[in-house]
C-alpha cells in the first residue's frame, strides 16, 4: 500500500484483545519480511509493516549509518519523527490502537529511537538485537512502558555493552525493561520467538 507516507502492508485483526503489532524489518528487508513472524508471535493481531525509506547499496533501512555500528544521529531523529507521523496516520486510517513495535536489528534501533523521541505512538516494544541509536538521548517519560530486549551473546554486530546501554537509558526513563541474553549470534532463533511470544501474552 502506498496511500500513506510509507510503503507498507496492513493485515487486519482476526482476533480481539491483542494489540496491533508494528513490524520493523532489518537492513535489506521490506514490508513483507516480518509478516510471517508477526502471525507466529500474535496470531490474529492486526499487523502494520512499513518499508524503510533509506537505501544502502540498494537495501532498505530505516535510517542512514556512517559505518557499521556508527549511526547518522541527525538522520535517526528525522526518520524516527517521520515514522511516528506515519504511525499516527495509519492508526487514524485503519482505526488502530497504539501498536507494540516488534523490530529486528535496524528495525529494533528505529523502534528504540521512537521510544526515546516519540514514545506516545507506541504501547510497548520488543527489540530484537538492538543497540542504542542515540549517544545522548533526551529522557522521555516512559513510566510503565513494557519493553522486551533480546540480545545475542555471540552477536558479531551488536556488542553487549551497546545493548546494555540502551537498556539502562530506557530503564532510567521509567520503562519496564526485560533484557534477555541468549547464547546466539545476530540472527533470530526459536528462543527469540518463544520469548517474544510469551512476553506479548502478558500485555
Amino acid at each position: 500500500m502506498t496511500d500513506l507516507s510509507f510503503i507498507h502492508r496492513y493485515v487486519p485483526a482476526t482476533a480481539s484483545g491483542r494489540p496491533p503489532l508494528l513490524l520493523l524489518h532489518g537492513t535489506g528487508g521490506n514490508e513483507d519480511d516480518l509478516l510471517p513472524l508477526g502471525q507466529i508471535l500474535s496470531p490474529g493481531a492486526a499487523l502494520l509493516s512499513p518499508r524503510g525509506k533509506i537505501l544502502e547499496n540498494g537495501m532498505p533501512r530505516f535510517f542512514r549509518r556512517l559505518a557499521e555500528g556508527v549511526f547518522d544521529e541527525e538522520d535517526v531523529k528525522t526518520r524516527a519523527r517521520e515514522l511516528a507521523d506515519f504511525i499516527a496516520e495509519a492508526r487514524d486510517d485503519y482505526g488502530l490502537a497504539a501498536p507494540v513495535a516488534v523490530g529486528f536489528s535496524n528495525g529494533a534501533n528505529i523502534a528504540a529511537a521512537l521510544l526515546l523521541l516519540r514514545p506516545e505512538v507506541l504501547a510497548g516494544a520488543a527489540l530484537l538485537r538492538p543497540m542504542a541509536p542515540l549517544k545522548e538521548p533526551p529522557q522521555p517519560d516512559l513510566t510503565g512502558m513494557p519493553i522486551l530486549m533480546v540480545s545475542g551473546q555471540l552477536d558479531p554486530i551488536v556488542p553487549i555493552d551497546e545493548a546494555t546501554r540502551l537498556a539502562d537509558q530506557l530503564t532510567a526513563a521509567g520503562a519496564l525493561v526485560k533484557h534477555e541474553m541468549l547464547p546466539v549470534g545476530h540472527g533470530l532463533s526459536q528462543a527469540d520467538l518463544n520469548l517474544t511470544k510469551n512476553w506479548l501474552t502478558t500485555l
